[in-house]
């Protein structure tokens, strides 16, 4: 028998923040840089997990007020992510076209998370 779903699995929004951050976390993992520079790289992984991850968060809570807290969180995690993205094209780590491809994704899942926030609103 199955196991059944969190009811967060359901949500598109969520399920299109886990394919930014494995999306993400195989490009990170071809950069090849300094060991000094491993930091950012560990931060930029970190904002983009923190993105489902925060969806997932609010939609169990109890309150409407919580989510939308939570979200709020998602949505500033999303943009933390794609100003490291901007940073690793500027310092040649990754292409023009991975970035514009992840910041496509982005603006999709930007969009969603504040359709969601006024929805509750």
């Amino acid at each position: 028998m199955p196991a059944s779903k969190f009811s967060f699995e359901e949500l598109v929004v969520w399920q299109k923040a886990v394919d930014f951050a494995s999306r993400v976390i195989r490009l990170t993992e071809c950069i090849e840089t300094e060991r000094r520079h491993y930091r950012v790289i560990e931060n930029c992984e970190a904002a983009v997990v923190s993105i489902a991850s925060n969806i997932a968060e609010g939609n169990g809570r109890r309150s409407t007020k919580e989510y939308v807290q939570f979200l709020y969180i998602a949505r500033g995690s999303l943009y933390e992510s794609i100003t490291q993205l901007i940073i690793f094209h500027t310092n040649g780590w990754i292409s023009a076209e991975d970035l514009l491809e992840l910041r496509e994704l982005a603006t999709e899942i930007g969009k969603m998370i504040s359709g969601l926030i006024k929805s509750h609103k």
